[in-house]
């Protein structure tokens, strides 16, 4: 008898929490999508109905797909292939609309007043949670938020105040001047050549960050370089079959050489970091790059209030210079990558940019006080980040129910902020849009546009990106360098494709014919 109770109750505890967990499963692929959804509804957004468990992943993947199979003439509108689904549902239903993420809705804010009133209350809109992928790329200060958030910034911001940024000049002088000595021998033989600029302007950016980062060249920091950017590659596959459950979980080739990747990349920056806490240990000086000042910094900080608490631990060190390196690297080689395919479309502005370049500072390496003289030149890189921002979506996410302007979001939305899209609407931008005219930034940023928050591809508020001076400071540097030494305009089999892959690349290259003056 009492064997059979047992029994009895091992059964009944076993339907308990099988009817518990089914539940929940229900609960979490239909009852909250389509309460969600209802809700949404209420507030005036549209979107498509939701579809059991899968929602618009699959579209998303197809749309993206038969965007990129073919290339675009340089007169067409950027938008429908590099958030293609997204534009397509703003054509169908609107700027207030939403898409589904499986079964979790997503929606599209593209008042720049809302964007801004959302972008300062950093409490209730969070950095949604990175995932297992996107933490692989960009760990650290990008993927916090509260006091965590708050620790890093404080101990970052020093780090890229504006002396420290001047003495970063002569690194990217240096990178700089190694590529126009590569250009120089392949382009001096015959006074021209055509040449897919887009792998030297990665390995270009990639060695100013190695050396602003850890003091290194780019051929010592090469392997993290390949590392992250065959991550990169993995992450993005991945996320596009994300619609089957629990894939990313399995032990599939692809993910098992994610997990080997993030190892050696930790492994190659925590010997650096430990050999810089050594020699940090000995009495060295060691704060002339971004390790050692982040370092520095650091330990001011744990000096001051005698607790390791309120600093960072190696980890997050380790976490913190992946971080600049991926961010730093991609942001600038896709600003400088976009800005000579417009100037060799818009020749009048290249030979504008380079008078102005020739007049500061003639053939001599530019200065710190020149660069930020030039004018047109920074029009120019204002205008190419309107309309090729790097990062053309970012997102937030409602830790509370919140009030936005007269919307009522609830907790745990995920907030798109299309900033490709906010940056050709006509509405803001006026009728041209959709032209390349640098003029529109002749009386700075906030002039630029009908709203002040209406250009924000560095972010805006509290986390608006740290680097974002790091990141111009390099593009003008360079710029300046490759104007004084070469012209450049279209090769014959030059393909217009933009895509998005996180930040904005040329999924076909960037030919160009460089001409040496």
């Amino acid at each position: 008898m009492e064997m059979s109770a047992y029994s009895s109750i091992a059964v009944l505890s076993s339907c308990f929490v099988l009817l518990t967990l089914a539940w929940k499963l229900f609960n979490w692929i239909w009852l909250k999508p389509k309460k969600l959804e209802k809700l949404l509804k209420q507030q005036g957004f549209k979107g498509n109905p939701y579809r059991l468990l899968f929602g618009d992943l699959k579209d998303i993947s197809n749309s993206a797909r038969e965007a990129r199979s073919k290339p675009l003439s340089l007169s067409d509108d950027i938008i429908p292939r590099i958030i293609p689904e997204f534009h397509k549902l703003v054509q169908k239903y609107g700027t207030k609309t939403y898409i589904w993420y499986g079964p979790e809705p997503a929606i599209f804010i593209q008042d720049p007043e809302l964007l801004r009133e959302a972008a300062q209350a950093i409490t209730v809109f969070h950095k949604p949670d990175a995932g297992q992928f996107t933490r692989l790329l960009t760990p650290g200060l990008a993927s916090y938020n509260g006091d965590k958030w708050a620790k890093h910034r404080k101990l970052i911001n020093p780090v890229f105040n504006g002396e420290k940024l001047k003495t970063m000049l002569p690194a990217f002088q240096t990178s700089a001047s190694e590529m126009m000595r590569k250009w120089e021998e392949i382009v001096l033989p015959k006074g021209s050549c055509e040449l897919d600029i887009w792998p030297y302007l990665q390995r270009v950016t990639c060695d100013a960050i190695s050396r602003t980062a850890f003091g290194s060249n780019y051929e010592e920091a090469r392997k993290i370089f390949e590392l992250q950017g065959e991550q990169l590659e993995h992450c993005v596959k991945a996320v596009w079959s994300m619609f089957i459950p629990g894939w990313r979980f399995l032990p599939t080739k692809r993910n098992r050489r994610m997990r080997q990747i993030e190892k050696e990349v930790d492994d190659s920056i925590r010997r650096i970091v430990n050999s810089r806490l050594k020699a940090m240990r000995a009495g060295e000086s060691c704060d002339d790059d971004f390790l050692g000042r982040l370092l520095e910094s650091n330990s001011q900080e744990i000096h001051k209030h005698g607790s390791k608490g309120v600093g960072m631990s190696t980890q997050e060190v380790v976490e913190e210079c992946k971080l600049f390196y991926f961010a730093g690297q991609e942001t600038t080689s896709v600003l400088l990558l976009w800005t000579m395919i417009l100037l060799s479309r818009y020749q009048n502005w290249q030979k504008r940019a380079r008078e102005e370049v020739l007049q500061l500072f003639g053939t001599n390496k530019p200065d710190y006080d020149g660069l930020n003289r030039l004018k047109v030149v920074t029009m120019i890189l204002y205008e190419v980040l309107r309309l090729y921002p790097p990062l053309p979506v970012n997102s937030r996410r409602t830790a509370e129910e919140a009030r936005l302007g007269n919307l009522s979001i609830p907790a745990g939305i995920l907030i798109l902020k299309h900033i490709a899209l906010i940056h050709h609407d006509p509405e803001l931008w006026g009728d041209d849009v959709k032209e390349f005219k640098p003029e529109r930034f002749s009386d700075g940023v906030s002039n630029a546009a009908k709203g002040q928050a209406a250009f924000f591809p560095f972010g805006w508020g509290p986390r608006i990106c740290t680097g974002q001076n790091f990141s111009m400071l390099e593009a003008k540097i360079v710029m300046v360098m490759i104007l004084q030494r070469f012209s450049f305009e279209f090769s014959p089999s030059y393909s217009h494709a933009p895509y998005s892959l996180i930040t904005l690349k040329p999924q076909h290259g960037a030919h160009l014919i460089l001409q040496k003056l």
